[in-house]
């Protein structure tokens, strides 16, 4: 949990309308606004709500992710059935689940298998800390596998733990037959001295998996965002698979780490609710209550430029543009999320802006990005050092707000 002392924020509601701002400036929209469609077949949607008692629940914030998932499920259902496309971002208040009282800021990318859905999401949390003023940040991150590859995972696991089970509580014993897996993440927790010599997850990752995870990390560099390969970062293969993610920060009084963020890739949950293989992935950044809670939204002005990329290469390179162009106060669209350049300039043709930054492969490498008028075509190679002043140098973006509540 973050704890305000730490940040340069007075009350809860201050750094929640900053962490939101954030959030909109890279697309991300209110889920609770989202129209959601209820599941068409009474009997089967009954079938799925009564299955949830079986959800294996490892994490006690996992819980919290159920009735979340099954807004996200809903709202997926209503994207397909009115044809406007297959992902969308959001973000969602919730209570936070904890001793302390605190609130939850969820962030959802929905509908996307890549490894650019996590990557957002963890820039974005990057972002937020570092304008609250959070210093000394660690992003743990591990890699459970697939449904599939993470069963040769929990088996082992298994075993492991009854070469040791004289060592466990009397009262967990029971669940290390049923729930192996949810009894590490409680060993862990506990600091349980044989959690440290227990199988790791990344060790059974098929070679798709290694190369899908390595994409991740791939972001992550490119934009600079440090990272340590944890395997104690764990959670329950009913809710997630492939990538699990936390950050911390440092206690300055104790030197230890304080948790304030968890997420990963829940497409199992997901699914079980759309009826659908439905891919999701999130973050939730828990911050304590205390002071003014009620935040007000600052809703920007419809950009005038719209950011398109061409290739992998070019991919990676524009989360940095992007977050300098953020910083800034320069507005953008941005379709990171889509594979195709005829795609994004579809797209670019709905929203009518009349301005296009265009970054491929050979202006990734060449540092540039090409910045096209659309109504003439004329079009300039500009440093992507120089980006941010050349577009307000000919107003091309300017950051004009109004408030609601």
């Amino acid at each position: 949990m973050i704890r305000l002392k730490d940040t340069k924020f007075p009350n809860t509601a201050e750094f929640l309308n900053n962490a939101i701002k954030v959030a909109e400036y890279y697309g991300f929209a209110p889920l609770d606004e989202m129209r959601l469609m209820k599941e068409k077949d009474q009997k089967l949607r009954a079938a799925r709500e009564k299955s949830e008692s079986e959800i294996m629940i490892a994490r006690r914030d996992e819980r919290a992710l159920l009735s979340t998932a099954r807004r996200c499920a809903a709202a997926a259902r209503s994207q397909r059935a009115l044809g406007q496309g297959e992902h969308f971002l959001a973000w969602r208040m919730s209570q936070g689940q904890g001793t302390v009282p605190q609130q939850t800021l969820e962030l959802h990318v929905v509908g996307s298998s890549g490894a650019i859905a996590e990557a957002i999401l963890l820039v974005v949390a990057s972002a937020i800390a570092e304008e609250a003023g959070l210093a000394e940040r660690t992003l743990s991150i591990n890699n459970i596998g697939s449904f599939e590859s993470s069963n040769r995972f929990v088996r082992d696991v298994g075993t492991y733990l009854r070469k040791h089970i004289e060592s466990i509580s009397p009262t967990l014993r029971p669940r290390a037959a049923e729930d192996p897996l949810g009894t590490l993440v409680q060993l862990i927790e506990k600091g349980h001295p044989a959690a440290p010599r227990a199988p790791q997850a990344m060790e059974y990752l098929t070679e798709e998996e290694r190369r899908k995870f390595w994409e991740l990390l791939e972001y992550l560099e490119s934009f600079g965002l440090a990272y340590e390969l944890t395997p104690s970062v764990l959670g329950s293969r009913d809710c997630w698979a492939h990538s699990l993610y936390e950050l911390s920060m440092t206690d300055d009084e104790t030197g230890g780490r304080l948790s304030y963020a968890f997420g990963g890739r829940y497409d199992p949950l997901v699914t079980r609710y759309a009826g659908a293989h439905t891919p999701a992935v999130m973050i939730a950044i828990n911050v304590e209550i205390r002071g003014k809670t009620t935040f007000k939204r600052a809703v920007p002005a419809l950009p005038a430029i719209y950011f398109a990329h061409l290739g992998p290469e070019a991919r990676r390179r524009a989360l940095p543009v992007l977050e300098t162009l953020r910083r800034a106060e320069i507005p953008v669209h941005q379709s990171l999320l889509y594979e195709r350049i005829g795609e994004q300039m579809a797209k670019a043709k709905e929203l009518a802006t009349p301005y296009i930054l265009i970054m491929g492969y050979k202006e990734a490498m060449e540092n540039t990005i090409l910045v096209r008028e659309v109504a003439t075509n004329s079009q300039d190679a500009v440093p992507v050092d120089d980006i941010a002043n050349y577009l307000k140098r000919r107003r091309m973006g300017v950051w004009r707000s109004e408030v609601r509540a």
